[in-house]
Formats: C-alpha cells, structure tokens, sequence
C-alpha cells in the first residue's frame, strides 16, 4: 500500500500545521456544521471568525462551543444572512452545512468570495444547480471538498488498497448498497408561525414555501422534499460514492428507480419510506436498498456496502469492513475512533464518535488540497457525479422509467420531460445559478 494510512495522514499534519492560520467561516453551524468545524479546529491551526445561520439561538450556542475550543478562545461574528458574512471577503476557508437546498447558493457565493470551500452531500438540490457549482469552483480556481469522508476513512482505504486493489476479490460483479435505519418521521405535527428565533423565510430561501412545522427544523428537513434528496441523497450518496472511489467508476450510463410510501402513508414527510435503484456502469451493476421500517438483513450491517467478486466478497461501513474470501481465513476490521487522542469526544454532545476520524482526516485532506492547490480527495467533481446519479434515481422513481445519462453534456438521453426537472424552480426573489450564468 506503500504509505500507511496513518503515516500519510500525520505528513498532512504537519503540512497543515505549516501553514499560516486560516480565517474561517461557517454557513449553517448546526448539528453536522458543528461536527465538521469543531474537527478542523482539532486538527489545524485555525480562526473561526465568522457564522452564519437563520436559527439565531442554534447561531449563539455554535459561537459559544466555538468559543471555548479555539485556541484563541475570541467568539466569531455572528450573521442572519451568509451574504454578509461574505461581504467582508476576509475568510480562507467557508464550511457550507446547510440543508440541500441551500448548498449550491452558498458554496457559489463562497468561491466567488475567494474562499475554499468544504460543502457537504449531496452538493446540490437539482442536477443544473451541481453543473453550476463545478463550474463555479473551476472559473475561480478554488478548492472544494465535498463531505463524502468515506475517502478519508482509515478502514476503508485499507480495504480499497489491500483488498480491492490488490486484486484479493478478483473480478467485481455485483455491488450492493443499502440502509435500514428507521429514520424518517412518521407523524404530523401541527403547522404554525415559526419560532421568533428562526428566519423561515430565509430557511425556506429558493424552496418552494411551505409552512413551518417542528418535524421540518431542527434536524427533519431530510423528510421533506422541499428541502432534501431523502434517503438517497442522505444515505446512498456515501456508499454509492464509495463504491465509485474504490472501483474507479465514472458516471452510470443509466438509472432506474423504484419505490415510494409503503408504510408512513398518514405522516407528513414526503420522501419515499422503501426504495430500490440500479445504477448501471460500463460492467458493472451497483443496486441501492432502504427500507425506514423493519429489520436489517444482516444486523451488523444496517448501513453500509457489499462488493461480490468471483474470489471473494467484501462487506463495509463506517463501523469496520469484513472480507470473505472464497479460500482461506476471513479477515475483520473494526473503526479506530481515536477517543484516548480527542478526549473531548467522549463528552461532545450528538458526536458521531465513529465517524468523528475521517472527518479529521477529510479536513487535513482538505487543507493539503489547499496548499498545493490541487484536487481534493473528495472533489466537487466527484461530489457532482455522486449526487447528479442520487437525483436522477429519485427522477427515476417519480417519472417511473429509466434514465439514460449523457455525463459528457449533462443531459438524459431522449427524454424532454426528465431533461426539464434538470433544474428546479426558484422561488421569487432568489435566481438559480444556471440562470444567473446564461
């Protein structure tokens, strides 16, 4: 494998720690913004100096954390609206964690701000708005990570580079992704003015409008398609894009989809609760799975991703990956979650602990990305291929047919009405970024 993982992650350390202090700033420091920040913080010498969010009491608390674990312990601004945090046009670096459907908006902004950009999955809401925010990144030679960290997992890089590289599966015939986890709300809250403390207009942005109700924020935006993928866009983009990672595969020629409501009929979110989709490659099928009910096939793997070869198989997730050899001894390996090095992880409040390694080592990925001026692991281009394949699924299942992707020009093949839902309507006054570049 030649460097270790470790060993290749410590040389990104001190590259990073060479560096001079990055002035930072955050668009949407809520529960996975503050996961992301407060992992760069640990591992490179930065200043938070800036934040930005609609939810004014979510804004305060993230100050306050941000506050006690920055080195300089000084408070970031604070803003209700991230076109004035970029105003100043004085960050480095811009964390971009909010829901999907202010993804594309933010991180063109940031780029055109003169910033770098780490934006998490899926990139973008609608297929045009990711075109426009790689194209974004290109016009103005920016780095921009998309917050895909399976790239950076110590575990699965192992099992990439020892096992699938090194030809251990032999042929690769089948891949297989899923996820059962119950995590859709299933209810109907009553709807209602929002909290003082919470700008809706501004979370409900280019969306279409909808009213407020407590199921929607904090956190249960991903049940409501206003605002979210679902469960494919939340879910598969990791696995699918792991998967991609570790076969170097491209784009699907085509995608096919089914799946809908099965069980939740009754409750007010609107994103499918049982869903299959095939996304086909030049030899290769890779099937998506989730069910939000029931149980998981395999209980160690409720989440995660299965490579058949015709010399083995291979299962992964973020837990620990297990090869199954046709001959010979199986082999496990278990997530190493570093808590004795970050003994603050142990007490951080709704930490993924698991996952809490690879976004450090997604973030010193990042960094070095940015001081040689080159492609990250995880490359918006990479980001667009992974999402534009977990939208044209939804598509799939919507339309009930098929799609045949032209990845070279961005379109479906021979289908005008798909081709339409390319790029979604913005509501009044925001502009989608395809229009705005016409």
């Amino acid at each position: 494998m030649g460097l270790s993982v470790p060993t290749a992650f410590r040389a990104m350390a001190e590259e990073a720690g060479d560096q001079p202090v990055k002035r930072v700033g955050i668009i949407g420091p809520g529960w996975y913004g503050k996961i992301d920040l407060l992992r760069l913080i640990q591992v490179a010498p930065v200043e938070v100096v800036s934040m930005a969010d609609v939810d004014q009491h979510m804004l305060a608390g993230a100050a306050d954390i941000v506050a006690e674990r920055q080195a300089s312990r000084k408070k970031p601004r604070t803003y209700g609206d991230y076109r004035e945090m970029l105003k100043e046009k004085d960050l480095d670096i811009v964390l971009v964690a909010t829901p999907d459907h202010w993804h594309a908006l933010a991180m063109i902004a940031a780029v055109e701000a003169g910033a770098d950009v780490y934006v998490q999955k899926p990139v973008s809401h609608d297929i045009a708005e990711g075109t426009a925010m790689l194209r974004a990144a290109r016009k103005h030679g920016r780095v921009v990570q998309v917050g895909t960290q399976r790239r950076s997992t110590p575990h699965l890089i192992e099992a990439r580079d020892d096992i699938v590289k090194a030809g251990k599966l032999g042929k690769v015939g089948l891949a297989e992704i899923y996820c059962y986890y119950h995590m859709r709300s299933d209810g109907s809250p009553p709807e209602g003015p929002p909290p003082e403390y919470l700008d809706w207009e501004m979370f409900v942005g280019p969306a279409p409008m909808r009213a407020y109700n407590p199921s929607i924020h904090p956190r249960g935006w991903r049940g409501y398609m206003e605002f979210s993928n679902g469960i494919i866009g939340d879910m598969c983009i990791h696995m699918l894009d792991t998967v991609r990672w570790m076969l170097d595969l491209g784009a699907p020629r085509t995608v096919a989809s089914e799946g809908g409501i099965v069980m939740a009929k009754g409750g007010s979110s609107n994103t499918t609760d049982t869903q299959v989709a095939t996304f086909r490659f030049d030899g290769l099928d890779v099937v998506w799975q989730h069910r939000t009910w029931g149980s998981s096939p395999d209980p160690k793997y409720p989440w995660g991703g299965t490579l058949y070869g015709d010399k083995g198989t291979l299962k992964f997730s973020i837990n620990g990956y297990d090869f199954i050899p046709n001959e010979g001894p199986a082999l496990h390996r278990d997530v190493t979650m570093e808590l004795e090095q970050y003994p603050v992880d142990k007490t951080e409040k709704d930490l993924e602990r698991q996952v809490a390694p690879a976004v450090r080592y997604h973030m010193l990925d990042f960094l070095s990305a940015i001081a040689r001026r080159s492609k990250p692991v995880a490359d918006i281009e990479q980001g667009y291929l992974s999402t534009t394949a977990c939208i044209l699924a939804n598509m799939s299942q919507k339309l009930g047919r098929s799609l045949a992707w032209d990845a070279d020009n961005h379109k479906i093949v021979g289908d005008e009405e798909a081709n339409a839902l390319l790029q979604r309507p913005y509501r009044s006054p925001w502009i989608h970024p395809a229009t705005a570049s016409i």
